[in-house]
């Protein structure tokens, strides 16, 4: 989800909730709920015609049928409730499930938009609980509904309720977020040779005293903090603690300072090892179109969504909106974007790009069977079979020859309303409609696809040549229609994803292309764009609706022929000196640090951390690297409320994230998020209900809560772990920076001869040798000289036995066949594991 659905969404609900615990109660205030005892019976209390309701011993009970779908299907209430602007309320009620069951308790406005000004989710016991709330009303209404709604579920049950309260005159609630110890830590650990802070929250002005101590409680390190002051993100004031000096690895180290012990964490080098895997895991139980197989998650399967079987109207032939078109696509498979069951072609061009430019940086990194998805084992690795799922997705939405707009993409396709949490992709019963074509969607289908061109061209010929014909297609479609935007008004039953500025999707999808295909007029067009040599290096960091900086980072990294090349890694260093001034003036070490914090921060923080970690890869200064390293300390713990935001790495992490199938806060049968799933994280903007009840006038870092109800703090999105998975296989390579230099030279296109030279830089005798590179696209090895060659995909291993003494050099060689395309000199070798300096 992005900032500009927010009032979009607002629409469902305008005050927040407060949590299903004891709140205060007020005892003054006329009573607004009548029979609310139901001493008088069931009137006027009434409900849907699935339901009859009945007291028994003195409680209003009613028999709920299953096989429903949504919440709403099932509804117990009384309207016509007095509400006045200003007062704040104090709610209360008796209920039970049998079996337990979470319903939602509802005060709203009894026609559409249904605008609620309460929505709570009791979880109900055989039992039986008593329940309070407290609200304030924010305008006045004579006729509002308290409503009880209780669909949803696939067997019957029985509800009962009693004491039904609503009162004014009460207290507002305070919320004040359990942080735990004073000492913020990564709870998931630190690499032994890479930088260890920590942040303390503290009123001292002054340097204290800090103790590191090993799982038996024994101190192996001291130190002295250093006071920050006021920190203008949380309104702490705080002081820094650095023991980078000990490197000894171990479980369960703790950090004692101002009378406070942090939670545990470990010093380890492979703390990182598992969660490039988790986070690219994560897209295939967002898959739309596809069983997900239990076998394959546990606890995760789920039929197939959106493929046509009632009550699904499908995918498989999907209408445009009235007036939009007159033809039908079939657009199944994708991923569901975030918490809903929408797809959407701007936030998916960004997802895949960050997934494929993760393998396209090491390609040796990703291997066939990482993942443990359906395609596993065809030989290809599985982070290109993940983002092939969405960019088959992508070339769908693309409108065929022969129709207006030919060539130009759909902007998005998702439900024709809105629906509601908990709801099973298989069981959304909304007719789903094509939205009009966009410029953005169309640059960012020839972006992707031009990448993909490149990437599969080892794999699949046949696709990669699909890709590039879309690719091409796409562009020509976006040059005759370069102001197309979309509705920021269409926001009925999905985000509107407007932008209305799309220059810098036009440079990304001109250097994706160039780079792919070599092509005159796509280097002119990226040496004209003003975004070629502009600063894009915003504080905020780049987003979906900010994508000049991935043709700048590809333009950087990927071999081409671009004249200035030179300049334009320069800029990438400096973009990253950019964020690593900021990150070093943050007492929590955040490479981020705007005056609000933005929906989605996480994502934009990790995305500044791609640009440290880009120049890592351009300089091997290590300044950079040790950068990405802290970064990453505030995602998993090192940050104001001391959580981590990725469900299941650290003692307190998220797991509510807001999701209608990863719901498990509203129905125990559903399960939390997969491990490895990022939250939003902290955002000012607070725009959902729960958030402006609890957090209103928040500092920046407190602007979040782990909570299901808290769309625009707490939502899940495929945009937001790609920059997680690009991030974390960074941060988990094991290898160093290799003493060695190497030429390699090239004659020939289609086919071609290279001589490949390897020269020992440092001062050891290297015995045996291993050199490992990739080709850009399609080349294949023909025949070898000097050395033995295999090849997997485009990536290249040659071994020799003979020794290179320092200052010696080896030569080899071989003669290769180029398909199509531009062939560069591979520009990373990694000679026995290490990166070449």
């Amino acid at each position: 989800m992005t900032r500009s659905r927010a009032a979009l969404l607002a629409l469902l609900t305008m005050v927040a909730l407060s949590p299903a615990t004891a709140a205060h109660a007020a005892d003054e205030g006329p009573e607004q709920i009548v029979n609310g005892t139901f001493d008088a019976g069931t009137a006027p209390w009434w409900g849907t015609a699935n339901v009859t309701l009945a007291v028994d011993e003195g409680r209003l009970c009613a028999d709920i049928p299953g096989g429903t779908a949504n919440p709403w299907d099932v509804i117990i209430g009384q309207n016509d409730i007095p509400l006045v602007e200003g007062e704040t309320y104090a709610y209360k009620f008796y209920a039970s499930a049998t079996p337990a069951k979470v319903g939602r308790a509802l005060i709203q406005l009894p026609v559409d938009p249904w605008t609620q000004y309460l929505s709570a989710a009791p979880e109900m016991s055989v039992s039986g609980n008593s329940y309070s709330y407290t609200f304030t009303a924010p305008a006045s209404l004579p006729n509002s509904q308290v409503a009880f709604q209780l669909g949803g579920s696939a067997e019957p049950w029985r509800f009962c309720m009693d004491d039904v309260s609503l009162k004014g005159g009460a207290e507002p609630e305070v919320y004040e977020p359990d942080t735990g110890p004073r000492v913020r830590v990564n709870m998931v650990g630190y690499l032994p040779t890479g930088p260890k802070k920590a942040t303390v929250v503290t009123t001292a002005t002054t340097a204290l005293d800090w103790e590191l101590k090993n799982a038996a409680n024994v101190t192996v390190a001291k130190g002295s903090t250093t006071p920050r002051g006021v920190d203008s993100s949380s309104g702490q004031n705080v002081h820094t603690l650095d023991f980078s000096g000990y490197h000894k690895p171990g479980k369960d180290y703790t950090i004692t300072a101002d009378g406070e012990t942090s939670r545990p964490f470990d010093i380890d080098a492979g703390i990182y090892d598992q969660l490039p895997a988790d986070a690219l895991k994560f897209y295939y139980t967002q898959r739309s179109g596809i069983e997900i197989l239990d076998s394959l998650r546990p606890g995760y399967g789920r039929p197939a969504g959106h493929v046509g079987v009632a009550p699904n109207q499908g995918d498989v032939s999907v209408p445009c909106q009235p007036g939009v078109c007159d033809y039908s696509l079939n657009v199944k498979g994708g991923w569901y974007d975030a918490g809903d069951h929408g797809k959407y072609v701007v936030n998916g061009g960004i997802s895949v790009y960050q997934l494929m430019a993760a393998y396209e940086r090491d390609k040796a990194a990703f291997k066939d069977g990482q993942l443990n998805i359906p395609e596993s084992g065809n030989g290809r690795p599985d982070i290109l079979d993940e983002a092939r799922w969405e960019q088959e997705f992508l070339l769908s939405m693309q409108v065929p020859d022969g129709k207006p707009l030919a060539g130009m993409a759909h902007h998005k396709i998702h439900d024709q309303n809105w629906t509601g949490l908990p709801l099973l992709p298989h069981l959304d019963p909304q007719l789903r409609e094509l939205h009009p074509t966009s410029t953005a969607a169309t640059l960012n289908l020839a972006a992707t696809a031009a990448q993909a061109a490149r990437l599969f061209a080892p794999y699949d010929a046949a696709f990669a040549a699909k890709n590039l014909q879309a690719a091409r297609k796409a562009w020509a479609a976006a040059k005759a229609n370069p102001a197309k935007y979309a509705d920021p008004n269409d926001g009925t039953g999905g985000g509107a994803y407007n932008d209305d500025n799309v220059t810098d999707e036009f440079y990304w999808a001109a250097a994706e292309l160039y780079i792919t295909t070599g092509e005159k007029e796509f280097k002119d067009f990226v040496l004209a764009s003003p975004h070629h040599t502009g600063d894009i290096w915003r504080d905020r960091g780049f987003d979906w609706g900010n994508t000049a900086q991935l043709g700048r980072l590809d333009l950087a990294t990927v071999p081409n022929g671009l004249p200035d090349r030179a300049r334009v890694r320069q800029s990438v260093i400096e973009g990253a000196e950019k964020y690593l001034a900021i990150q070093k003036a943050h007492p929590y070490g955040l490479p981020y640090n705007p005056p609000d914090f933005d929906w989605g921060s996480n994502n934009l923080v990790l995305n500044n951390m791609v640009v440290m970690a880009t120049a890592f890869d351009l300089t091997g200064q290590e300044k950079y690297r040790s950068a990405v390293r802290e970064g990453m300390d505030y995602i998993l713990g090192r940050n104001a409320l001391n959580q981590s935001y990725v469900t299941g790495y650290g003692e307190v992490a998220s797991k509510n994230q807001h999701s209608r199938w990863y719901a498990h806060q509203l129905d125990p049968a559903l399960p939390n998020p997969p491990r490895g799933t990022l939250a939003g994280g902290p955002n000012s903007s607070i725009q959902d209900p729960l958030a402006q009840r609890l957090l209103r006038g928040c500092k920046p870092q407190f602007c979040y809560i782990d909570h299901i109800e808290s769309w625009s703090t707490n939502e899940l999105t495929i945009n937001w772990n790609s920059p997680l998975a690009w991030v974390s296989a960074f941060l988990a390579e094991k290898g160093q920076r290799s003493d060695c230099r190497v030429r390699y030279t090239a004659h020939g296109s289609g086919t071609f001869a290279a001589q490949v030279v390897i020269e020992n830089t440092g001062r050891h005798t290297v015995n045996g040798w291993s050199l490992r590179w990739s080709f850009l696209s399609g080349q294949r090895v023909r025949q070898d000289w000097g050395a033995q060659l295999s090849q997997s995909g485009s990536v290249v291993t040659a071994k020799g036995q003979s020794q290179i003494r320092p200052g010696r050099s080896v030569t080899f060689g071989f003669t290769g066949a180029n398909p199509w395309g531009p062939n560069p000199a591979p520009e990373v070798f990694h000679l026995n594991g290490d990166r070449c300096r």
